[in-house]
């Protein structure tokens, strides 16, 4: 999948699942649930211990699938090259560095970046970001994007933080371009309940249609 045909889709699938984990174990289990209830965009955060061996093995596990697996909270141009060649398909910071998306640009791979401020968000349209990342969302809620876009008519933005089943629709709405869902939806797995997170990823898959 080129980086044109991964956005389309994004588009159409409008979820990408946050994964945390404490291990790798953990984290394949989560991504597994999260997969079979629906959610095809995965975010691995760099908070995960050994992040880029988690993206190689979840690269290999679900080869073949309809799945993309991606690395989030990449916070410089080290974790970002070792997401790439770790097998990510997407990249995603929660600020912007204007190297990241200058190396990711070169790979051809899309890039999310952070901004909470219209000189940010310009910057990231300036470098070629794919999509901006609005974090935390909860600070602006659903009606900011529409706000956003009116002096950034071409920027497209995914909020992460504070996407509940509340309101996943109101942002998708307000000209979400997709949304980050997290902890809300993972809960499940701290407690070893993999079978509450593939149910809360299928509500929120319900959701957003």
């Amino acid at each position: 999948m080129n980086k044109a045909e991964l956005m389309v889709k994004l588009k159409e699938e409008k979820l990408v699942a946050v994964i945390r984990g404490s291990n790798e174990e953990e984290v394949i289990k989560t991504v597994e649930a999260v997969y079979k209830g629906g959610i095809k965009f995965i975010e691995l955060t760099f908070t995960v211990p050994n992040a880029p061996k988690v993206i190689e093995s979840l690269v290999s596990k679900f080869k073949g699938e309809d799945i993309v697996i991606g690395a989030g909270t990449c916070m410089d141009l080290v974790s970002a090259r070792l997401a790439i060649l770790a097998g990510a398909q997407f990249v995603v910071s929660p600020h912007l560095d204007e190297e990241i998306i200058k190396l990711c640009n070169s790979y051809c791979i899309p890039v999310f970046p952070g901004a909470t401020t219209v000189k940010d968000m310009v910057a990231c349209l300036s470098l070629g970001a794919s999509v901006i990342k609005l974090f935390p969302g909860d600070i602006f809620g659903p009606k900011a994007i529409k706000a956003f876009k009116g002096p950034l008519p071409q920027a497209e933005f995914m909020p992460t933080g504070g996407v509940s089943l509340d309101n996943v629709r109101e942002w998708l709405d307000h000209g979400a371009y997709a949304v980050g869902v997290g902890s809300v939806l993972t809960k499940g797995a701290k407690t070893g309940d993999f079978k509450q997170v593939e149910e809360d990823a299928r509500k929120f898959v319900e959701a957003v249609k």
